[in-house]
């Protein structure tokens, strides 16, 4: 019964996963208003280590189109301006000699629905996860020695924890294709 309880939460923390990596991989996504975490994929040589954005410069923004990147050394102001670029994230950072200024273009009816496509696949790759993690479990318990019913009732309790986690990502798609689509 151990083995069996072992396999029903590893099931449910390999779900739990997939949504936090869906989750981080959707504020990627931008909806054309400047958020801070855009910046997140940004890395740079800080001393001889490669370090992201975030831990050697405050990233804030100054209204819904701007970001703004200051740098707690002055001297590395060229080397974010260079990192955001290589990051190849479709921005134009301006180096005013204080700071670094991003202005976040309006995104285009037909960008919107490519940032929607993005997520639907983001979604989908969500949901093969866990699906393959109910797979994964199924697997171990026909391996492990119980009884026929109680396999059923086991497998019938991943479906439920598999059906709860489908729906909350299709809750997630909705709320974000909603946000990517308005103006």
């Amino acid at each position: 019964m151990e083995e069996l309880e072992f396999i029903i939460e590893a099931c449910e923390e390999s779900m739990t996963n997939a949504v936090k990596h869906l989750e981080r991989e959707l504020l990627n996504i931008r909806a054309g208003k400047a958020n801070p975490t855009m910046l997140s994929s940004v890395k740079l040589d800080y001393y001889g280590s490669t370090t992201p954005l975030s831990q050697v410069a405050n990233i804030n923004t100054p209204d819904a189109q701007t970001l703004s990147v200051q740098p707690w050394e002055k001297d590395k102001l060229q080397d974010i301006e260079k990192a955001i670029q290589i990051a190849n994230l479709g921005f134009n950072p301006m180096n005013n000699g204080e700071s670094i200024i991003i202005s976040i273009p309006p995104l285009t009816e037909e960008r919107r629905k490519e940032l929607v496509k993005i997520a639907k696949s983001e979604i989908e790759d969500a949901k093969i996860s866990i699906r393959n993690s109910r797979k994964d479990a199924n697997n171990e318990i026909k391996k492990i020695e119980i009884s026929t019913d109680q396999k059923a009732i086991s497998e019938k309790e991943i479906q439920t924890l598999t059906d709860n986690y489908i729906t909350r990502i299709d809750e997630i798609f909705s709320s974000k294709e909603k946000e990517i689509l308005s103006i």
